[in-house]
């Protein structure tokens, strides 16, 4: 029988060997703890010998569905989860570096990650370098020079640059870094890192993953020997993802494909839209022919994701008076829910930073970052319609 595609994946993968009593779908498992009345049998599951659960902190059944079903969906050899997203990222960061260690990166990342990268990892004495985000040949410079770890992350939170992942997971293996890849905004349906040299891929699983805004998560995939390093650093600091949220992220996985489908064909859609009216600057959206990275993304890329971002002219004015009039959009500080998403930079992913920070990494104030949704599209751009002919006046003039 023939591999199976990704959509029945992501509705069959890794629930099977968690089913009890005749159900259908993956349990929520509360038990705290796993009781065994063999000691022997206690101690083999302790150690790691035999298959099996202790302690919900180490795993859980639940969790255990999960982390198999994103390990299948990357096409991984193992695959561990988290409480958050940052949690995912801070972790693997954790694991991976130490004192008098280097990581290179890129400026554009998660504003979350950025803060880890030029607040909390100087304090441990290790070296970070943010490059210019799409200067390869710049990226790869600092890399020859040598690290331990190679961050990255494409399509970028909030402006979708988009990195050539190939070509820097072979320059980040030739000096022996980790490579790794932030993979959210992409998802395994429009983009495997791992196929593209990269050996742990990250995601946000509260975000597309789950697709409902109802359950936080995080997942790291890759390798088995580095997964197993980072669950056990993850296992002692207890950033452990709740079994409840690993089965509402599990569910709303089912839908995956289907989903971003859809999200891909709104987002696109809504990107060219957004250039008739003058009061927009510019449009962000990596499936835009004129897109920098459009040609990379074309190459690394099945799909150009739900996620695209906007600068209007009269800035943080504008930015005021345009979401509020938006009917079929949550202003919010998410992304990658069924519903429409939309907030300025400077409130969602990069609200931990100054204006000034925000300014360095090429983030205007009047940046706003748009979450398709599944909605109807012709009603997502009546939507937009209206609220651009509700700005007033002096604030722009629609073509």
């Amino acid at each position: 029988m023939k591999e199976a595609k990704f959509g029945t994946k992501s509705i069959w993968a890794g629930e099977k060997d968690q089913l009890a009593f005749g159900a259908t779908q993956v349990p929520v498992v509360h038990s705290v703890s796993f009781g065994y009345d063999d000691m022997d049998d206690w101690y083999e599951v302790a150690i790691g010998n035999k298959k099996g659960h202790i302690y919900g902190r180490n795993t859980n059944p639940t969790v255990e569905a999960f982390e198999e079903k994103i390990r299948i969906l990357e096409g991984a050899e193992a695959a561990t989860s988290f409480s958050t997203g940052m949690a995912a990222i801070s972790n693997t960061l954790g694991t991976l570096l130490h004192p008098g260690d280097r990581i290179v990166s890129i400026k554009d990342t998660y504003g979350g990650t950025n803060k880890i990268f030029t607040e909390f990892l100087p304090q441990l004495n290790i070296d970070v370098m943010l490059c210019d985000t799409g200067d390869h040949d710049a990226i790869e410079s600092e890399i020859e020079k040598g690290c331990k770890v190679l961050y990255l992350e494409s399509p970028t939170n909030p402006t979708v640059k988009i990195t050539d992942i190939k070509r820097m997971a072979k320059a980040g293996k030739a000096v022996g870094a980790t490579v790794v890849v932030d993979n959210t905004f992409a998802t395994p349906v429009n983009q495997n890192p791992i196929d593209l040299g990269v050996d742990l891929v990250i995601h946000s699983a509260t975000k597309f993953l789950g697709g409902h805004a109802d359950a936080l998560g995080g997942a790291v995939c890759g390798s088995k020997e580095l997964v197993e390093k980072i669950y056990h650093y993850r296992e002692i600091n207890g950033a452990t993802l709740d079994p409840m949220a690993a089965y509402l992220l599990l569910r709303g996985m089912k839908t995956l494909k289907l989903r971003i489908e859809k999200q891909n064909q709104n987002a696109q859609q809504i990107a060219e839209f957004l250039k008739k009216f003058d009061v927009v600057e510019d449009v962000f959206y990596p499936g835009l022919a004129e897109h920098t990275g459009h040609e990379i993304a074309k190459e690394q890329m099945r799909g150009f994701g739900g996620m695209l971002s906007f600068s209007v002219k009269g800035g943080v004015d504008t930015v005021r008076h345009l979401l509020p009039s938006l009917k079929y959009a949550n202003r919010a500080a998410n992304l990658g829910s069924v519903e429409t998403i939309v907030g300025p930079a400077r409130t969602t992913s990069h609200v931990e930073c100054t204006p000034a920070e925000r300014a360095a990494m090429g983030i205007p104030e009047g940046l706003i970052r748009y979450s398709a949704g599944i909605e109807d599209i012709e009603d997502l751009k009546q939507d937009l319609e209206q609220a651009f002919q509700a700005l007033p006046k002096d604030l722009a003039v629609q073509s």
